[in-house]
């Protein structure tokens, strides 16, 4: 079956699971939807095997299933997965937020940036509407103002006209529209930069609102709020587990408890408090931003006060990279301001899914609850572990890390969100992990454990101990968001259905993993002749060079028909002298033979009689 086919029957489902929903009078979201179809797959007491074909009566036991469990407003379950669902749709990291932000006013002012660019004004009027229209840009870009308020656009077109004249506008036409976009975005914070810089001499500006201030204000209003939101978490959790581990301990306080949601409870504090440490953490990023880019601001306005002082006219070369900077780092006061809105609207967005909890364990329930209970807060049990250490030599396969033996130790992402990696499956509890104990290495992962002897029990099979974590966050799917499980449970999500017969259902996994395909540049052998050629005078030439000319002479020649046809060179080499010289020099000298022959000519007699006359001087008289 196809992909879009398989993607069809999971929006049909969906589909018909938020229709029942909405007809009982409850909206919910698809993302939930497919959250929640997810959960009751996964949990075991519903017997469903994403390995076999589910009928018919199959799909509609897992939507009434789906639907009792969006539907049922007691159990804070539902809440954890809600605020889940919430907060990994709304949050973004700190560089993606804003990237997003820049893209979303990139698109608002696309229209206005197209129709400057695209325009081609050849009168006086059409020069005037477009350069109105660059005013426009150039005030809503900037953020400084509202740009009804004829003040304000006066103030913007001044500042525009002391960098950008009316007369100026000839050559902005007849750049690209590259450069016209470019040449936009320079003005603006050309245009920022002067307006900042009138505002601090105090020549204008009246409508900039004080980033600095606000956000000094800001930051530490949302610092409060988020504390107090985790001192009620850093509150109630101890008391759920507390109670929890009391129903372990006590039979009678197992009955009086076990009909309570005390896990439930506890893994709704626990998710909201992860939420809070997250939110915690960027305000505090931010705060540091903020800090930085003052220092900056004041610096950089310093540094054009003392450029400009009083003086009539200065160069652009010295001015304009100051009035840019300024504008830059407006920019980033802008980009906190909006940080800082998304945190603390989440933050007051997440305590609506603590309802449920609220409503089941109120204050008064909660302290009879605990009669006779002790509870310890995290740092408490931190403290009473501080001092116990895993002892290395009680184990030989196992790889311990310590403080003092590993450099980034606190930079080791811990699993389950640096919880208890014992406690999880054994009690089903949720308790934060001591590192000082040891940190566990096992398959390159590595796990903190509350106490001593829950570090031993889980090194002595991990494995196990881990595959009963995974059990754990079957049965309560809230834990595989709040634990970080997504890579053990990937395989076993219903991603997929498939339909056979048109009546029957088969849910199977997709797994997803990334690849990577190389092709050969040649498959085959390569069949390259090099030492083809086509061009015949290439042929020519390597013919000269290869012929073994006589005595390296250059000849030629040519007729009538040849001649003006083409020219033709060759080069040879030319004889090299020579010498060799030796340590010693000798010579001889012998007497040169001197023999003569008479009488070969003959004479008068017939018979022709020769004599040979030796005249060669004897060697020692030479």
């Amino acid at each position: 079956m196809s992909s879009y086919q398989t993607e069809n029957v999971i929006r049909k489902i969906i589909r018909e699971i938020g229709q029942e929903c909405a007809s009982k009078g409850q909206t919910v979201s698809e993302t939930l939807v497919a959250f929640m179809v997810k959960a009751v797959v996964l949990d075991p007491k519903n017997d469903f095997n994403v390995d076999r074909i589910l009928t018919k009566p199959d799909v509609q036991n897992l939507i009434q299933l789906c639907v009792a469990r969006l539907l049922d407003t007691t159990n804070p379950s539902l809440d954890t997965i809600k605020m889940q669902v919430y907060f990994y749709m709304n949050y973004a990291k700190r560089a993606e937020f804003l990237s997003e932000q820049h893209r979303i006013l990139e698109g608002r002012l696309a229209p206005l940036v197209r129709e400057i660019t695209d325009s081609r004004p050849r009168v006086k009027e059409e020069m005037e509407s477009v350069y109105r229209g660059i005013v426009s840009y150039v005030l809503l870009r900037s953020g400084l103002g509202s740009p009804t308020d004829i003040e304000v656009v006066r103030e913007v077109a001044a500042a525009l006209q002391s960098v950008f004249p009316q007369t100026e506008m000839a050559a902005f036409t007849s750049l690209s529209k590259k450069n016209k976009e470019q040449q936009l975005k320079t003005l603006t914070k050309l245009v920022t930069g002067i307006r900042l810089f009138n505002k601090d001499r105090g020549k204008g500006g009246s409508s900039i609102d004080d980033l600095p201030a606000i956000l000094n204000e800001a930051i530490p209003s949302a610092t409060r709020a988020l504390d107090e939101a985790l001192s009620t978490c850093h509150a109630l959790a101890p008391c759920y587990t507390a109670l929890l581990e009391s129903m372990s301990e006590d039979r009678h306080k197992h009955v009086q408890l076990s009909s309570l949601k005390l896990k439930e409870a506890l893994f709704n504090v626990r998710q909201y408090e992860a939420f809070l440490c997250v939110l915690m953490s960027e305000v505090i990023t931010s705060a540091r931003e903020v800090e930085m880019t003052n220092k900056q601001f004041a610096a950089t306005m310093e540094q054009l006060k003392n450029t400009v002082q009083n003086k009539v006219s200065v160069g652009t070369t010295e001015v304009f990279p100051l009035f840019i900077a300024l504008s830059n780092l407006w920019t980033s006061f802008q980009d906190e301001i909006l940080l800082l809105s998304l945190l603390t609207n989440m933050a007051s967005n997440l305590q609506q899914f603590l309802k449920i909890q609220s409503e089941l364990f109120p204050e008064e329930v909660l302290t009879s609850l605990l009669e006779g209970v002790t509870v310890k807060s995290d740092e408490e049990r931190i403290r009473e572990t501080m001092e116990t250490r895993v002892n290395v030599s009680d184990f030989k396969n196992r790889e311990w890390l310590f403080p003092e033996t590993t450099t980034n130790f606190d930079q080791l992402l811990i699993q389950f969100h640096g919880f208890c990696a014992h406690a999880i499956g054994e009690k089903g509890l949720i308790l934060p992990g001591n590192p000082a104990i040891g940190i566990l290495k096992h398959k390159d992962r590595y796990y903190t454990f509350s106490s001593k002897e829950a570090a031993y029990a889980f090194a002595q099979d991990p494995d196990k101990s881990i595959q009963l974590n995974t059990e754990k966050a079957k049965q309560h799917a809230e834990l595989i968001q709040l634990l970080e499980l997504h890579h053990q449970l990937e395989y076993l999500a219903p991603c997929g259905a498939q339909v056979r017969d048109g009546d029957e259902y088969l849910m199977k996994p997709i797994t997803k993993r990334d690849s990577s395909t190389q092709t050969d540049t040649h498959i085959l052998p390569p069949t390259i002749v090099t030492s083809y050629e086509w061009n015949e005078w290439e042929l020519r030439r390597k013919a000269i060079k290869l012929a073994n000319l006589r005595r390296k002479l250059t000849r030629a020649m040519q007729t009538d028909l040849s001649h003006m046809r083409r020219e033709s060179c060759t080069q040879v080499y030319l004889p090299k002298d020579a010498g060799t010289q030796t340590k010693r020099e000798s010579s001889s000298n012998v007497p040169r033979p001197r023999v003569f022959l008479e009488g070969l000519r003959g004479g008068s007699s017939p018979t022709t009689h020769m004599v040979q006359v030796d005249l060669t001087r004897a060697v020692d008289e030479t």
